[in-house]
């Protein structure tokens, strides 16, 4: 499914500019952040080792439909079509190795499919996986990832150009940061931190 035209710098496309990446460490309790979050935005549900994780997922989905937000599902396609998401959002090994076939039937079906991506071959993993957006990483010094060199700003944006797909800023990013990466070089940006 193709939601925007070629180019990272579409903000006439239907995907949000804004995204919440749930943590469950940072953010066990996601619900308030995504209250929130302006109409428009999107969320992404991970929470991957929560003992309810089926029950919290479907209360945030009824709180994104109720706020009018665009939901994926990290990483469990079964689970996103189970309450309704809008679509899966893949790790960036998950999408490298092939392992988009088995969502692959339900995401034709008018769903997004996003990937995580830390360089320019893994976005280039992304676009030939069919991925309508690519989440890119790691922009500025995160928590997510104490120790581990960012792109920078200069860098993002290069590795950014060479993608046909809407590129996501992930990583350090927040209001005053996102300000920091050259104009046009994203379609948007995520955050843990930045948004709480």
């Amino acid at each position: 499914m193709t939601l925007a035209k070629p180019g990272h710098t579409d903000n006439h496309s239907p995907l949000p500019q804004l995204w919440l990446v749930t943590d469950e460490q940072r953010l066990p309790n996601p619900l308030d952040a995504i209250r929130r979050l302006p109409r428009d935005s999107g969320v992404i549900f991970r929470h991957h080792h929560w003992p309810q994780r089926a029950e919290l997922a479907r209360e945030v989905a009824r709180l994104c439909r109720v706020k009018h937000l665009v939901l994926l599902v990290a990483n469990d396609w079964r689970l996103a079509a189970a309450i309704g998401a809008d679509g899966v959002h893949l790790a960036e090994n998950l999408a490298a190795s092939g392992r988009v076939a088995p969502c692959r039937g339900w995401v034709r079906q008018g769903r997004i499919l996003s990937v995580a991506a830390h360089s320019t071959r893994a976005i280039h993993a992304a676009e030939s996986s069919g991925a309508d957006l690519c989440l890119l990483s790691q922009a500025f010094a995160s928590r997510s990832h104490p120790g581990q060199r960012p792109l920078g700003p200069i860098r993002f944006a290069l590795v950014a150009a060479r993608s046909r797909l809407p590129v996501v800023a992930l990583g350090g990013v927040n209001r005053h940061s996102w300000k920091r990466l050259p104009p046009g070089c994203a379609h948007g940006w995520a955050g843990i931190d930045g948004l709480i």
